[in-house]
């Protein structure tokens, strides 16, 4: 009797060894297959180029990502920056090229991990720039002239945002405290309220600064950081902000916008964009991939060609600074009511 109870018992050891190895080699099998490569990712950005080039603009880099990984790598255009994070929040894309505020908005929503930070003329953040036709009331001092080393263009620059004769590096925040000369019925050139350096960070320095942005000044709404320019170049306001340094843009326009148009202020810095990959994707596939564009802009002459025609960049870093965007999100808050 004692032996078939023993030869029962070990019976169910044995059933339950069995249960526990087939247990173990499933787990083991679940987690291989979560870690296992798609046969193909979606790539989603916003390029810079427009209508018959975009295919012929993303190829080289998809056909890079491709053999680089192995797998298929798809190029998408999305309609704006916002259908980006859209796109990963369903699954329609893995990884999404896309600006900051986006970038903020798919880590936040769609619990994203952010592997890169744009990188332009050696930068991965800027100034909003406050510019004027009226240095008298705005300038401490007699304003100063300092190059603009991406464009090799003297312009002017008052309120320390510059030294006289040095390299013009834009960096914020500079000659801030001048906001606070914005006096009641002052025309302000302020672009669209999504905007970083046409609106949102200006508003938020003109707000820090003691003026009520909604009565205080006369709003003049202008489209573009290169209209925002024109608008005190030809007089249609005394201030306007936009992106460092966006004079650049009409020198054909008004070769004489060094002289008639200055620079008196600097906000704090807004960070570029970057590059974001959906949770799902495995972890060593998203170490390569990000290896890959880091070095894409260094891999040949095209590869820098295209960066610059396709997105406005020199490169992509892994140093990606995550705080700055932290940072824009707070921007970001001030104005979603």
């Amino acid at each position: 009797m004692r032996s078939s109870v023993l030869a029962v018992g070990a019976l169910t050891v044995a059933a339950l060894g069995l249960a526990g190895c087939s247990a173990t080699d499933s787990a083991a099998s679940s987690a291989d297959e979560a870690q296992a490569w798609p046969d193909s990712i979606t790539l989603s950005l916003v390029p810079s180029v427009e209508g018959e080039d975009l295919a012929e603009a993303l190829d080289p880099l998809t056909t890079y990502l491709s053999d680089g990984l192995g797998i298929e790598v798809e190029g998408v255009v999305a309609s704006d920056y916002a259908a980006t994070v859209e796109a990963l929040g369903a699954d329609q894309a893995q990884v999404v090229i896309t600006d900051a505020g986006s970038l903020y908005n798919a880590i936040e929503q769609y619990d994203a991990e952010l592997v890169l930070r744009d990188v332009r003329f050696g930068a991965t953040s800027y100034a909003a720039v406050a510019y004027t036709n009226n240095p008298d009331k705005y300038c401490d001092a007699e304003p100063v002239m300092a190059t603009y080393a991406a464009s090799d263009i003297e312009l002017s620059y008052c309120n320390g945002t510059e030294a006289a004769g040095a390299d013009a590096m834009g960096a914020g925040p500079a000659g801030i405290d001048a906001l606070e000369k914005i006096d009641e019925g002052t025309r302000v050139a302020l672009q669209a309220a999504t905007s970083p350096a046409g609106y949102q960070y200006p508003v938020v320095a003109m707000r820090d600064a003691g003026i009520d942005t909604d009565t205080d000044i006369e709003q003049v709404p202008v489209e573009g950081n290169n209209n925002a320019v024109l608008a005190v170049a030809n007089g249609d306001a005394e201030v306007s902000f936009g992106y460092w340094d966006a004079r650049t843009t009409v020198t054909a326009e008004a070769p004489d916008v060094a002289e008639k148009v200055t620079a008196f202020a600097y906000t704090e810095m807004i960070p570029n964009g970057g590059v974001a990959v959906a949770p799902s994707l495995p972890a060593d596939l998203v170490e390569q991939l990000t290896e890959l564009m880091a070095e894409y802009a260094d891999s040949s002459e095209e590869a820098e060609a295209v960066m610059f025609d396709l997105v406005g960049l020199s490169g992509w870093t892994t140093e990606t600074a995550e705080d700055e965007i932290a940072r824009y999100g707070e921007i970001l808050g001030e104005f979603s009511n």
